[in-house]
């Protein structure tokens, strides 16, 4: 899971409750001073929620975007059934559809989409649902891969599935503390050690408060998405719309070579951030908003989706968010 640098919101953003015509969800929103350069809807991963993107919103806003970031269905503070049904892909999708709308979405006012590890399987769903370009202006791939997490990742997500049935959100969350080393986003079992020296006040409560709120039906669902997600990468580099494939230089649910991969197939913007792992969103957020910023002006003007591949083939992002 992402482990936000701040917890506080920033001057131009407000916590609130989206109605949509499938339920509320609790969100976050920013604002520019100024008319915006047009708006994205962010999206998080498995055992994660809207604050996974604290770091961006206000570089973000600052660079012209109003931002929505959203619990999904049974995550944290958004509630949701305690029925593994309700969390099927299909219905992820659709929600994040509902609230699409809900923010003003429309083939005439598209908004980019941004999906973090799990929540790019289930961005992409809902891009796959719509046919030809929809109601967005872009889509973005961060962290997120292909099909299936990684083999080793695969044996902790499996933990979600054979505990969490029997086994109460607080007990649990005991369960991973005692856990040696971390388990991460993917690996269901959480980020839930002890607090580093760079971490704001409250971290360590905060995540433990998010993990006891989601439904455990919804980590159970959404885990066996991540070890069953087929490739559907050809269904997508079918679809007219700008991508983008970020992610940091490390990342273990997904080998960065099987990114660079997918974005060649994708014909997508490939940008890798130094120095950041799986959460670059929290890990490197300067550097990431600036390359989403950039990103979306270009989707906007028109610009070609892999317009960054322009030395020697490499489909890397040139510059200082560039990895190795």
């Amino acid at each position: 899971m992402s482990r936000p640098k701040r917890l506080t919101l920033p001057d131009n953003a407000a916590s609130y409750e989206l109605t949509t015509a499938r339920g509320a969800f609790a969100a976050l929103e920013a604002r520019p001073a100024g008319r915006p350069a047009g708006t994205a809807l962010l999206v998080p991963g498995f055992t994660g929620s809207k604050e996974d993107f604290l770091d961006l919103l206000a570089p973000l806003a600052a660079a012209g975007f109003r931002v929505v970031a959203i619990d999904g269905r049974g995550q944290h503070e958004t509630s949701g059934p305690r029925d593994e049904a309700a969390y099927a892909q299909k219905e992820l999708a659709a929600d994040v559809r509902a609230v699409a709308a809900a923010i003003g979405a429309t083939p005439e006012h598209p908004v980019h989409l941004l999906g973090h590890s799990l929540g790019g399987h289930i961005v992409r769903a809902a891009v796959l649902e719509e046919p030809g370009r929809g109601p967005w202006a872009s889509l973005t791939l961060m962290s997120s891969g292909p099909a299936a997490i990684s083999a080793e990742q695969q044996v902790r997500t499996q933990l979600a599935i054979d505990f969490l049935p029997t086994t109460d959100m607080e007990t649990a969350w005991r369960m991973l503390r005692s856990m040696d080393g971390e388990a991460g986003e993917a690996g269901g079992a959480g980020d839930a050690g002890d607090a580093g020296p760079d971490e704001p006040a409250g971290l360590q409560e905060f995540l433990h408060r998010r993990w006891v709120t989601t439904v455990p039906e919804q980590l159970i669902a959404t885990a066996r998405q991540l070890m069953t997600e087929p490739d559907r990468v050809g269904e997508l580099a079918a679809v007219p719309l700008p991508k983008l494939v970020l992610s940091g230089q490390v990342d273990y649910a997904w080998p960065v070579p099987e990114l660079d991969e997918m974005a060649v197939r994708l014909g997508a913007r490939r940008v890798v951030i130094e120095g950041a792992e799986h959460s670059p969103n929290a890990e490197r957020p300067a550097q990431t908003a600036a390359a989403l910023a950039a990103f979306w002006t270009d989707a906007h003007r028109g610009a070609a989706p892999g317009a960054d591949r322009d030395t020697a083939g490499d489909p890397r992002a040139t510059g200082d968010v560039t990895g190795k």
